[in-house]
This record gives C-alpha cells, sequence and structure tokens, in this order.
C-alpha cells in the first residue's frame, strides 16, 4: 500500500489493484495493533491518540537541516558516555493508547529496557521542531504527552521564532528551564555540560 494522503482526507490506495480505501471513516476507532499494522505499511510519519490517527507532513530540507545539527551535537556528548540517539521516523509509545514521532529522542543509557526495535517505551529527552502547518501540536499538545509519559526533559525548537525552549519535569507537569536565542547557547538541565549554539541550529543548512 501506498502511504496515507496528507490531505484534508485521509486515504490509502492499495497498489496491487489500485484499491482506494477511505481512512477517514474509522477515526476514533482505531485499535493499537491496527495504528502498528498501518504505520509498518508507509514511510509516512503517523501519529496516533486513542483512536484517532494523524498523518503528519514530510519534513522540509530546512527541518532536516536544523534536526541534523541537533542529532550531531547529541550524539557526539551522550554517545562516548554510553547513551543512545535516535531520530524520526521512530515511534515512541508515550502511554498505553498513544503513540508521538519525535524529531529526536535520547536514552542516557542505551541498554535501557525502554530501548526498543519497532518503538521506544520512553526516552530521558525529545526533542521537536516546531512545524508551522500547526504549531499547537508541539508546544501545546506534546509537552501535555511528554510531561505524562513522564520524560525529564523536553526542548522545543521553534523556527517561527527562532528560539530553544527547554521545558524539565517538576511534579508530573513541565517548567521552563530556560528560553534561548540567538547568541546564546542553548543548555539541558539533564546533559550536565551540553550546550548548542542557537544560532548554528537556525543557521544550518
Amino acid at each position: 500500500m501506498t502511504a496515507p494522503a496528507s490531505t484534508g482526507q485521509l486515504r490509502m490506495v492499495r497498489a496491487a489493484d489500485s484499491l482506494d480505501i477511505d481512512l477517514d471513516a474509522l477515526q476514533g476507532l482505531w485499535s493499537e495493533e491496527q495504528y502498528l499494522a498501518l504505520a509498518r505499511q508507509t514511510n509516512r510519519l503517523i501519529e496516533f491518540t486513542d483512536g484517532v490517527i494523524e498523518v503528519l507532513p514530510m519534513p522540509t530540507r530546512k527541518h532536516q537541516a536544523i534536526s541534523l545539527v541537533l542529532v550531531l551535537a547529541l550524539l557526539a556528548f551522550v554517545r562516548p558516555r554510553g547513551g543512545a540517539v535516535f531520530y524520526a521516523p521512530l515511534r515512541l509509545r508515550v502511554r498505553p493508547g498513544a503513540f508521538r514521532e519525535p524529531d529526536i529522542m535520547l536514552l542516557c543509557d542505551a541498554r535501557d529496557p525502554r530501548n526498543q526495535n519497532e518503538f521506544w517505551l520512553g526516552a530521558d529527552l525529545v526533542v521537536e521542531i516546531v512545524s508551522p502547518d500547526h504549531p499547537e501540536r508541539d508546544t501545546v499538545e506534546k509537552p501535555r504527552d511528554y510531561a505524562q509519559a513522564g520524560i525529564p526533559e523536553y526542548w522545543i525548537v521553534n523556527p517561527i521564532n527562532e528560539t530553544i525552549t527547554v521545558l524539565a519535569l517538576e511534579h508530573d507537569v513541565y517548567s521552563t528551564f530556560g528560553v534561548f536565542r540567538r547568541s546564546e547557547q542553548a543548555v539541558s538541565r539533564l546533559l550536565d555540560g551540553f550546550a548548542v549554539s542557537v544560532d548554528a541550529v537556525f543557521d544550518a543548512e
């Protein structure tokens, strides 16, 4: 099957016989098992919440350039210390019945049992690059999900206003550890000693 369309209507076309399947009719009814089966059939990023699937827009070159700067910086810091860093597409199960596709996710210990093959069962740090199609997904909805999942740190990298917001988990909700702008270094509370230039992130090509 081909990937679901990213237009208002959610459809899938089976290549073998051009069968056009309307997926919108199933919204609210998807099981976790059906979502995972669908996700295995496409290279599109698909998120899942309580029976509803959402097809995310394909990343732009600029999005990928920003992601690459951050992935390389995090890898250089974490891997020598025994950690693991991965980037989308790789699903994260934030709770039963809900999966997200973070741009980047990290575990301080690569041997952590949450580091599963098909999807991770948690993370120590996640990064999302704000998508202009629906900024609230990354700035409002995902902080709620990642806090509920108990993820200690969440970075919101926002090309719209060129800020990096680092949120730290405090008593099951996020508080702002720092908002970093151009000419500054974005730093982590979790990863003591880690820093990345905000200019380098947003000037990435």
